[in-house]
């Protein structure tokens, strides 16, 4: 896998280059980044830096962003199908009409983030927290909420979704008491 540093891929994107898919960007520090309409398929962003960033419609399907940091980054409308973010930092961040379907976000801290409109069909948030996470009109089919912590986050149909007895819901209740 070949390995670009930040200024390069940023140098290179802003000459109107998109497609950086397969690439080890690991650990990468990209603090405010703009990069809209990337396409990152199958890049490695694990422990990448990347608050406040701008990706929206970037395509990050089965990339590695395990321990990835996304705080407050505005990913609209992006492809993050079977991608893997355990572990990530997704707080605050803007995730509406995403495409989640089959992503592990085991662990991964979410935050009064906005799922809204966003496909998160057969993703699984074992042990994940979504206290104030905004899920209206998401698509939760299969979706793994186990050991899951959904306190006062808002929307969602959880009938169709897979839960157990540690699950906290966005009420508080536990199906054990």
């Amino acid at each position: 896998m070949d390995r670009i540093d930040a200024e390069q891929l940023l140098r290179e994107y802003a000459d109107g280059r998109r497609n950086f898919s397969g690439l080890d960007l690991s650990h990468l520090n990209l603090f405010e980044a703009n990069l809209q309409d990337v396409d990152l398929r199958g890049c490695d962003l694990t422990g990448a830096y990347l608050p406040y960033a701008r990706m929206d419609r970037a395509n990050l399907q089965d990339a590695q962003l395990k321990d990835a940091d996304l705080s407050h980054a505005r990913l609209q409308a992006v492809k993050l199908a079977h991608a893997n973010l355990q572990r990530a930092n997704l707080s605050r961040a803007l995730l509406f009409q995403a495409d989640l379907c089959g992503a592990d976000l085991s662990d991964a801290i979410c935050q009064t983030t906005d799922f809204q409109s966003a496909n998160l069909s057969y993703a699984d948030f074992s042990g994940a927290t979504l206290c104030y996470a905004k899920l209206e009109a998401a698509n939760l089919e299969s979706t793994c909420f186990k050991n899951c912590n959904l306190f006062r986050s808002q929307g969602g149909e959880f009938e169709h979704s897979l839960y157990d007895r540690r699950t906290i819901f966005p009420d508080g209740h536990r199906l054990d008491g």
